[in-house]
């Protein structure tokens, strides 16, 4: 099935390749040390929204899980695959809010990661697109995510998310926020801070 596409990867095919090295000079333990302990301990499923190089999927890869990485820009999924080999990660051309080539496997997960990807959609895509994310967090599962608040780069397509409009909309889809970290600088990005959610999908 064809994903459908959105806006909010203008540029990130044309400079993938000078994306790649930064991103993965990330390590991805301290990248995710504020949700790393919500990571299951024992070998689960992981889907990756907005895989992006691959760095977490790999990530994930090394603590036992399997993981099926989602990244809509071939420069950076062709990239990533180069970058990290292996039969425990699949790669899908897909994207939010529809996230249909994901959603037509009829699998849930362990885990579903949004790192740096949520701030792309517009208010209406993110109504759009939550339902769809919840339905893939397996009972008992975690939805991990990230904020972006700060300038908007040229030529890129973001928005202000608050975690407050992010909570309203994950709880009652039976999402309850378990984590919720204040806003927190980023290292590479002057001017830009992260919060961080965390959400546990509620057991029948």
């Amino acid at each position: 099935m064809k994903a459908v596409r959105i806006s909010g990867t203008e540029n990130y095919a044309e400079e993938a390749p000078e994306l790649l090295k930064p991103y993965e000079r990330v390590d991805f333990a301290d990248h995710h040390r504020s949700v790393i302990h919500l990571i299951p301990e024992t070998p689960g499923r992981v889907l990756d929204i907005g895989a992006g190089t691959g760095r977490d999927a790999a990530g994930f890869v090394a603590l036992g899980h399997t993981v099926l990485a989602v990244e809509p820009t071939e420069e950076l999924r062709r990239g990533a695959m180069l970058l990290h080999p292996s039969a425990m990660i699949a790669w899908v051309d897909d994207s939010l809010p529809d996230l249909a080539a994901v959603r037509v496997r009829g699998e849930e997960f362990d885990v579903v990661m949004l790192t740096a990807v949520w701030m792309h959609l517009d208010e209406l895509q993110r109504r759009q697109a939550m339902p769809n994310v919840s339905a893939l967090v397996r009972n008992g599962g975690a939805m991990i995510m990230s904020l972006r608040h700060g300038p908007v780069p040229p030529g890129r397509r973001m928005f202000e998310v608050s975690a407050e409009e992010t909570i309203a909309l994950a709880q009652p889809l039976g999402l309850r926020c378990t984590l919720k970290r204040e806003p927190e600088p980023s290292r590479q990005q002057p001017g830009v801070s992260w919060t961080r959610l965390a959400f546990r999908k509620a057991l029948p």
